[in-house]
């Protein structure tokens, strides 16, 4: 039924689905037998009954069919010489609401259960139903404190994004964790925007787990177009300390170099002591230092020095702190993995929270060059396509570096 209704995330299916419906259109028109039935979830086997599969489908609004009448109803669709028909098991109050929740249409107009229900919602809400739409919404918030007001938003949109992310409850998703992290896709996204659509009544972009990359950003944003309120999020001017007319002031720096310096202390006393910083070559890379050594300098493929300038600990990223897969991280230029890490450390030495500047219009400007990792992961990293792009290309770097931390200022990549 992809190709008669939609069907979120089949969207090529729906395609092939809808040419078959308008060829048995065509074949009849030119006076030749065809008949078309698109068909909706079948119950007890198949693709529809996997478990991540089916709960989509039910939230949806789309039952399994028993395969017996299924049948049946394949029988007398068959009977009855229709050319174009739809055969599904459909719970009419979530499919319909699904459907309608960007705008409304008159795709179902000719459905009787949706006229009912259509019908029911003009008549008024029932005391038994919950308050959770539109004006009513705002009306609910508009008699609760401050705090309580923030507390009710924030739980509807956690429970909105355990629903359409099958978490088991709102408890499951972290208020200040960013939907990237939670698991949102460009397909999730666009589902979590039509159910809050529908909760609040409100005209919400596509782009809102974007916008607002954490369900604490996005229930104050919720708040705020709801009732008029200023944004709760910090300014830049909350956090920074006072300062005089200087144009520039570095109040933290973080640094990794090699000779096993990880702190601008350590820099120093290098420095100072007039220290070396070449060492062997390291043994954590996966090298076979062994063939990879030779004493002709113009053998090609080998080295003839077995020392170098190498950063220690390289291999030490802890991908799961900054929110990152281990594939993503496997597929991630190390110059990115670096300065995530130094950016927090220079956050900590300037005695600034991280999630304190989320939202503010703190900027970042790195200076890049291009690298040779992409070649190692063409050459022998499966696995990594989906990273490969934005782990890569240096263009991204400042902007990996604004998305991680919230910061909304100018992101700027130099080469």
């Amino acid at each position: 039924m992809a190709g008669s209704v939609g069907s979120a995330g089949q969207g090529n299916y729906a395609a092939a689905n809808a040419y078959l419906d308008a060829l048995a259109e065509q074949r009849r028109a030119d006076g030749l037998p065809a008949t078309s039935i698109a068909w909706g979830a079948w119950a007890e086997a198949g693709l529809a009954t996997e478990d991540l599969v089916a709960d989509r489908l039910r939230r949806d609004g789309v039952v399994g069919m028993a395969p017996g009448l299924a049948i049946s109803a394949l029988q007398h669709a068959l009977d009855q010489g229709d050319t174009a028909l739809t055969v599904a098991d459909i719970v009419w109050e979530r499919l319909a609401a699904e459907f309608e929740a960007v705008r409304p249409g008159r795709f179902f107009d000719e459905i009787p259960e949706v006229r009912q229900l259509r019908a029911a919602a003009q008549a008024g809400p029932s005391a038994a139903a919950p308050i959770t739409a539109g004006s009513s919404l705002a009306a609910r918030l508009a008699g609760l404190s401050e705090a309580e007001r923030g507390r009710a938003v924030l739980d509807l949109v956690r429970g909105q994004v355990a629903a359409v992310l099958g978490y088991a409850g709102s408890e499951a998703v972290e208020a200040g964790r960013a939907f990237k992290e939670l698991g949102f896709d460009s397909l999730t996204a666009v589902d979590l925007r039509n159910r809050l659509n529908a909760a609040t009544g409100l005209r919400l972009p596509a782009t809102l787990v974007f916008d607002y990359p954490s369900a604490t950003a996005l229930a104050d944003h919720l708040r705020t177009e709801l009732l008029g309120l200023q944004s709760a999020l910090p300014a830049a001017s909350a956090v920074a300390p006072a300062v005089d007319d200087d144009p520039i002031a570095i109040v933290a720096m973080a640094c990794r170099f090699p000779g096993g310096v990880r702190s601008p202390e350590e820099l120093w006393q290098l420095l100072l002591s007039g220290g070396d910083a070449v060492v062997d070559f390291p043994t954590d890379r996966g090298w076979d230092l062994d063939s990879l050594f030779d004493d002709d300098p113009d053998k090609l493929g080998k080295v003839y020095t077995r020392k170098g300038a190498f950063l220690q600990g390289a291999t030490r990223f802890d991908a799961a702190f900054f929110g990152i897969s281990p594939r993503e991280a496997t597929a991630m230029d190390p110059q990115q993995r670096l300065l995530l890490e130094t950016s927090w450390e220079a956050f900590e030495r300037a005695g600034i929270d991280p999630a304190a500047l989320r939202g503010s219009q703190a900027g970042v400007f790195i200076g890049t060059n291009g690298q040779d990792y992409i070649s190692l992961l063409t050459e022998g990293q499966e696995g990594a396509e989906g990273h490969r792009l934005t782990g890569t290309a240096t263009s991204v770097i400042s902007g990996r570096l604004s998305y991680t931390f919230g910061l909304e200022g100018p992101a700027v990549s130099v080469d």
